[in-house]
């Protein structure tokens, strides 16, 4: 069961904008949980229901999902077998250069990048790639 990342990491690091608010720790944790949901690789608790639902309409944002059920960590356990595998081995060894390259740029942070359904388009095109690279 590794914890792959905690929202809670980042809002108390040095380089966590003192202006911004925690779930913006989670806006890149919340992109891969994202695509997980939305691609039936998240476990499907009983509790997370109408939540996962939400996510999966784009009315809840993956970075929201996770501060409200597990107030921002992101367990591999909480993944299919296979996806938590991939996870496993994508998100703490290249995930967040894809998603510095992808999304991040020219902002002076990781954190400052929008929570919105238009980025995660963005980033879900190249994790999609990553997953099919394993698959094959």
């Amino acid at each position: 069961m590794p914890k792959l990342d905690d929202a809670s990491w980042h809002w108390g690091s040095d380089e966590f904008p003192e202006d911004l608010p925690e779930q913006a720790g989670a806006t890149h944790i919340g992109m891969f949980v994202a695509w997980a949901i939305l691609n039936g690789m998240w476990s499907e608790e009983p509790d997370w229901t109408a939540d996962l639902e939400k996510v999966r309409a784009r009315q809840m944002t993956g970075s929201a999902f996770l501060m409200k059920v597990s107030d921002g960590a992101f367990v591999s356990d909480d993944m299919t077998p296979d996806s938590a595998a991939f996870a496993e081995a994508y998100y703490p060894k290249a995930y967040m250069a894809d998603y510095q390259k992808v999304l991040v740029g020219k902002l002076k942070s990781d954190y400052l990048v929008e929570d919105s359904w238009a980025n995660y388009d963005l980033i879900a095109a190249v994790i999609d790639t990553r997953w099919s690279q394993t698959r094959s």
